[in-house]
């Protein structure tokens, strides 16, 4: 069973991909001023990041190589980070592939209605992981998780 101190850090974990998914939410924020609220989370992550240059990847650096790859820390831990990192890496990979659909297609509804979809998905993604962390178990993705665990 993780100690509190893992659980905690397991949380703070999955708030680097919850950072890199608030792009997605940019029109629903200004619309809906009331759904800002879910970004408090996610500010000591981007603070971090945009203090330090190149911040999210001496983040990414730092995380892999003093946790995922360090046999000391608990597997709990291990998987966790590793796990987060790959939602992280997900996310900018369809950051990238949406910033090339809605350059050509503008704030037309298609885009709106599919960067909400995507922001409300991955917040549902996200609470699932701090909701597993919290009961000391590890969030099982589909796919995500296999991945992580033969990387382990």
């Amino acid at each position: 069973m993780p100690s509190l101190g893992e659980k905690i850090l397991g949380i703070i974990l999955y708030m680097i991909p919850w950072s890199e998914s608030l792009i997605f939410g940019n029109h629903l924020f200004i619309k809906y001023p009331f759904t800002q609220i879910i970004q408090i989370p996610a500010i000591p992550i981007i603070l971090i990041e945009r203090s330090i240059p190149f911040g999210s990847l001496l983040l990414f650096l730092a995380i892999f190589i003093g946790l995922v790859r360090n046999t000391k820390v608990s597997y709990f831990m291990r998987f966790n980070a590793l796990q987060s990192l790959l939602i992280n890496i997900g996310i900018i990979i369809v950051s990238f592939t949406f910033e090339i659909i809605s350059s050509t297609f503008s704030n037309t509804l298609i885009i709106r209605t599919f960067s909400s979809t995507l922001l409300i998905s991955l917040f549902l993604v996200i609470l699932y992981c701090v909701w597993s962390c919290t009961q000391g178990n590890e969030p099982n993705l589909p796919g995500i998780s296999q991945a992580t665990k033969m990387q382990l």
